[in-house]
């Protein structure tokens, strides 16, 4: 599927590389807010979806750099899901297309040893823009942890037991959010994991994994997910087997889906953090400003930025009012802009400010 929004014809253009699907509501998300800020900075912006199948965004990498020299964007965000990001800036620098890393970067050390910095071994790679995913992890499972304090969830040895559903092996965001959620528990020492499964950010997979997992560690009642999906998918389970989610198991997810939001206001859901997807729409603003002569290289080439928020159930009502029908029209981005707030001095990117400024407007 494709997206493109009509600019001046010599608007800047960017192709946005989404590895999710177009149905899918975090990566529908992300490409809506990118398309609020592409029509407010003028940007020519075309979304190309991988559809889950990081193989279809090298071959849409390979179709970009075919395209006849005056048909190629001047520049592609992209995510380094599964890892191709490596290869997909080696196949647009070669073709003189400027890239740029949102969500996730080059964050293995592998990686690292073939790619070195930004604009070294590839000119091209400009710098990439994530959003912090420990951050994610940690807020999630501290909450999960002391609510599971508060309401007595400890078993018969003492400790607090808890099942891990991560997103998958090879994506950094992924293995950050699982970093940040071992911290949590290490920190509350009277914590234990029971064990840590990957879900393929999958709804049914986690429903599946969750079943027996369940039978397995009886003793568990918190239940942390990398996602909202992999949360549904487990409280799924949980309820199928005469459970009450929120009541008799605590379960935790990422991001900011309608169905997420009103799981957290009716308590189903006990702790949830988001607004990361805005990594994509950000990273249009600092490209933006890099064409127009103000580079983003004085604050560094790959930012690392807090994003996410543990939403209240207030938090949830706010952006239920504001966004829930994902659009983003009303948030000006032109605000972020150093080329056109030239009194800014460092970009401000937490989710709170979008939220923030969105009130004021009103």
């Amino acid at each position: 599927m494709t997206l493109v929004l009509p600019g001046a014809a010599m608007a800047m253009s960017v192709v946005f590389l989404n590895p999710g699907k177009p149905d899918e509501v975090y990566w529908l998300t992300s490409s809506n807010s990118m398309a609020a800020a592409a029509k407010d900075l003028n940007v020519r912006l075309e979304v190309l979806y991988a559809n889950r199948n990081h193989l279809n965004t090298l071959t849409q990498a390979k179709q970009l750099a075919a395209r006849a020299p005056k048909d190629r964007p001047d520049y592609v965000i992209l995510s380094n899901d599964h890892a191709v990001g490596f290869e997909v800036i080696r196949i647009l620098d070669a073709a003189n297309i400027k890239t740029f890393l949102a969500f996730s970067g080059l964050r293995e050390q592998s990686e690292r040893l073939l790619a070195t910095e930004p604009r070294q071994h590839f000119k091209g790679w400009l710098g990439s823009l994530e959003p912090r995913a420990e951050d994610a992890g940690y807020l999630t499972a501290q909450a999960l942890i002391q609510h599971g304090l508060q309401h007595h969830m400890k078993a018969a040895d003492g400790r607090l037991h808890m099942l891990a559903i991560a997103g998958d092996r090879s994506t950094p965001a992924s293995l950050k959010r699982n970093e940040g959620m071992r911290r949590a528990v290490a920190e509350a020492k009277d914590v234990v994991i029971d064990q840590e499964v990957y879900a393929e950010w999958s709804r049914a997979k986690a429903q599946e994994q969750s079943e027996w997992l369940f039978k397995r560690h009886p003793q568990a009642r918190l239940i942390w997910a990398g996602n909202d999906l992999m949360a549904f998918g487990a409280m799924d389970s949980w309820k199928k087997q005469g459970g009450e989610p929120g009541k008799d198991a605590c379960f935790s997810g990422v991001n900011t889906s309608s169905e997420a939001l009103a799981a957290l206001e009716s308590g189903s859901l006990t702790a949830l953090a988001g607004g990361h997807f805005i990594a994509g729409a950000f990273g249009l603003v600092m490209l933006y400003d890099y064409h127009h002569g103000k580079d983003f290289k004085e604050e560094g080439l790959e930012l690392d930025r807090s994003m996410f928020i543990l939403f209240s159930k207030d938090d949830a009502r706010r952006f239920q009012r504001h966004f829930g029908q994902l659009n983003f029209d009303q948030v000006d981005f032109r605000k972020f802009s150093k080329v056109l707030n030239p009194k800014l001095r460092k970009y401000e990117f937490n989710f709170h400010q979008i939220l923030t400024q969105v009130e004021k407007r009103r």
